[in-house]
């Protein structure tokens, strides 16, 4: 899991169409980001992570939004070098474990913390972070787990604007972001806005 804590940001992504996949990933490598979320929220997603995988094995490419261990066998067959959820699911960690893949599960609550936890999982998503209450609350409720090593990923209406409010808390280890590479965008071939959204994310980051 150590890998994944070098990168400030990790784009979150959901892709239509399998043929995207590929221009996307030099995209971000333009920018500067060797990381990706691609989402289980499209049929193309699986196939999307073999092109990348393939393509650039220089990139650290994860499965997101990984509900059932249906959906977890998908990915790491695809060849996903980790995985995250919106939630926190026993079963579908479990499976990660078995294959020896890195898994990021969802939290909201400080059950779904303790929950996370007693599964093995220390690297968490706080998701979705602007809905549930932003900094404050990720501040409040990781409180009392600090002595136990948990650091998060807020995901859901983290903004260029605001990543620093997270990224600057020592319980916060990235931020994931779908403003760094839009749907839209994706669709449209937008390549070159997409770069440039990475290095602007990567030079705020480090202010």
């Amino acid at each position: 899991m150590s890998d994944l804590h070098k990168f400030p940001v990790i784009p979150v992504i959901v892709l239509d169409r399998a043929d995207d996949a590929v221009p996307l990933a030099e995209a971000l490598l333009a920018g500067g980001l060797s990381i990706i979320e691609v989402t289980f929220r499209t049929e193309a997603a699986a196939e999307s992570i073999e092109r990348i995988t393939k393509a650039f094995p220089e990139m650290q490419v994860g499965a997101g939004t990984v509900v059932t261990p249906e959906q977890a066998k998908q990915a790491i067959d695809a060849g996903s070098q980790f995985g995250l959820a919106p939630g926190t699911d026993p079963e579908t960690i479990a499976y990660f474990r078995e294959r020896g893949v890195p898994f990021i599960p969802g939290v909201m609550t400080p059950s779904d913390i303790q929950t996370a936890v007693k599964a093995g999982c220390t690297s968490l998503k706080f998701f979705p972070a602007g809905a549930a209450g932003g900094p404050k609350l990720l501040k409040a409720m990781s409180a009392p787990y600090g002595s136990l090593g948990v650091k998060f990923c807020p995901t859901g209406g983290v903004t260029l604007d605001n990543m620093l409010d997270y990224l600057n808390m020592p319980e916060v280890f990235a931020v994931g972001g779908t403003w760094l590479a839009t749907k839209p965008q994706i669709q449209n071939g937008e390549w070159a806005t997409i770069t440039q959204q990475v290095k602007d994310a990567l030079q705020k980051s480090t202010q």
